[in-house]
């Protein structure tokens, strides 16, 4: 394909030729990407960014990715730029008159308009899901969802459009359908993760996204031959194996995963990050060395994108955390804590956490001293977009005790930060893996009872009970794990540090009985961890999880959840 005859092509842009010639190059673009080739795939695209609205597009989704993996800054507000250009150069093909909301909708539109408008509202997606990524507080979910809004319309009525009788399907409808489905999809699945308040903050008051509409659009999108099958079957992906997890009642729905993989595996059998999505998911299963494999095997595939090696350390790091090797999950936190700027504090806490966790006569690596690791901590607080990261804060707060003369120390620093990523239901399916947990729970406990009581003694104690409950759960030992729970929950009036015990602990208790089946229980103490509490760590994760075991309820009996 010449240049020339490229240009010319632009001009007449109405030709029917280039909109199916710019499909076709994004769709080598993106099997270059999937293949670990990614400046190549970058290089691809790069000559017509300004001139075609696809090449401006997966131009822009490919940065995006990238910042999505480094959580970088630069690497986001890059993302952010590129994304903003490829908006405009979709404007310029859109009609000019306003299409939507014409009572005729897209029927007067020629087919690269129509594409031009799904363009166009995926670049308003994609923008938005950056402001979302850079932070988790409210402001950034407003100004996100005011593009979101705007987006969602354009989709809704071309969804319309699309399945009546007026479409007349041209030559690339394919892809037009793919990016229907995918915003659709993307849409109702990840409004259907929000708790009701947010969604009105929103201003989708009164929207709430169905999930499984959602989640079967995707999947019709993912196993389709279409420009936006990867996307879809990247976002199911990540619900499948993180979403559920991080801000659900951390099910994970691994068949579904599985079964979504094989193709791409089949196609891409050394793509770095179809090799990160088996190892999370064998991860899931409890199957901790096969994972180590994998995610060992995505580092070696590629050495182009070093932001892909730190998705697999810190993978890495909690999978040798499951299994309580302290020395190999210092390796990687520390190797993180060097090479990636996601978190810095995190990851030097990370550090002292193993190091605390091994016996005081024990030898260091790096002679490094976790009480000097500790006071560090701080100095490394980042603000992304003017606010830190939860988890930073949640790690800053913990190692204000060792910074007086004498620190008290933290029982079981690794463990409590494994809850925070839902580390238990990991090892569930692995009965030794909860047997050892168990173990370096009931030596904490013990050595918290021989040591003189300080001011952090009773918030202590509730640590390790949330975290035995936890444990006894995992066992089967239901009447021992409620009764965990409850030394938690009736403390509550004494805790003077931890106040995201309670809410999370009432989580917990009624995730337990919703597994006993007394789901009038469950309710009500799920309301009460939704309404009671306010200001606590890591509050909007927690949120988010009330709200995943009440929809649960709500889908298993047909009932409204209130807000």
């Amino acid at each position: 394909m010449s240049n020339g005859k490229d240009a010319n092509a632009e001009q007449n842009s109405s030709s029917q030729m280039t909109l199916k010639e710019s499909l076709d190059e994004c769709m080598e673009a993106m099997d270059l990407f999937l293949n670990n080739h990614f400046s190549e795939s970058l290089e691809r695209l790069r000559p017509r960014v300004n001139e075609s609205m696809y090449h401006a597009l997966i131009y822009a989704t490919v940065l995006e990715m990238q910042a999505m993996m480094t959580f970088q800054h630069d690497d986001i507000s890059n993302a952010g730029n590129t994304m903003k250009s490829a908006q405009e150069v979709c404007q310029r093909f859109r009609r000019k008159s306003p299409v939507m909301g014409n009572k005729s909708g897209g029927e007067s539109l020629t087919e690269e308009q129509l594409h031009a408008e799904v363009c166009y509202a995926e670049c308003q997606l994609q923008r938005a899901a950056l402001t979302f990524l850079q932070d988790e507080n409210m402001v950034s979910f407003i100004k996100g969802g005011i593009k979101v809004r705007n987006s969602y319309l354009i989709y809704k009525e071309l969804h319309s459009f699309i399945k009546s009788q007026s479409c007349l399907k041209g030559p690339s409808h394919l892809h037009l359908e793919g990016g229907i489905s995918f915003g659709i999809g993307a849409f109702n699945l990840t409004l259907s993760l929000f708790p009701p308040r947010i969604l009105k903050v929103l201003e989708f008051a009164g929207f709430s996204g169905d999930k499984e509409y959602g989640l079967s659009l995707l999947r019709n999108g993912a196993t389709g031959m279409n420009l936006r099958s990867m996307l879809c079957a990247l976002l199911l992906l990540c619900y499948y194996t993180f979403l559920t997890f991080i801000l659900g009642t951390g099910e994970g729905e691994v068949a579904d995963a599985e079964s979504l993989l094989i193709p791409f595996r089949l196609r891409y059998p050394r793509g770095a990050i179809f090799l990160f999505f088996a190892g999370r998911i064998e991860e899931i299963k409890g199957n901790i060395d096969e994972a180590v494999e994998l995610f060992e095997d995505g580092c070696k595939a590629q050495q182009a994108w070093k932001q892909f090696h730190h998705m697999c350390y810190w993978e890495l790091m909690w999978c040798f955390t499951y299994k309580r090797a302290w020395k190999m999950a210092y390796f990687y936190a520390d190797l993180l804590s060097q090479e990636s700027r996601w978190s810095k504090a995190m990851y030097i806490y990370m550090k002292a956490a193993y190091l605390s966790m091994l016996p005081k006569d024990e030898a260091r690596p790096f002679g490094e001293d976790e009480v000097e690791l500790f006071r560090k901590v701080r100095i490394f607080k980042q603000k992304i977009a003017g606010k830190s990261p939860p988890t930073e804060k949640f790690a800053i707060r913990k190692a204000k005790r060792y910074r007086g003369p004498s620190p008290a120390r933290l029982p079981v620093p690794v463990l409590e930060m494994m809850y925070m990523w839902n580390g238990f239901s990991m090892i569930s399916k692995r009965p030794e893996l909860t047997e050892g947990m168990m173990q370096t729970l009931m030596e904490a406990e013990g050595s918290l009872l021989e040591s003189p009581e300080n001011e952090y003694t009773l918030d202590d104690r509730c640590v390790i009970h949330l975290l035995k409950g936890l444990c006894l759960k995992n066992q089967g030992l239901l009447q021992e794990a409620e009764e965990c729970f409850n030394t938690v929950i009736s403390s509550e009036k004494k805790i003077r540090f931890d106040h995201y015990l309670v809410p999370n602990t009432l989580v917990e208790l009624s995730l337990l009985y919703i597994h006993q089946g007394r789901r009038d229980k469950a309710i009500k103490l799920l309301h009460k961890a939704k309404h009671n509490y306010k200001e606590y760590s890591m509050e909007s994760r927690t949120q988010f999880r009330v709200h995943a075991a009440l929809a649960k309820l709500k889908a298993e009996h047909g009932e409204e959840e209130e807000s």
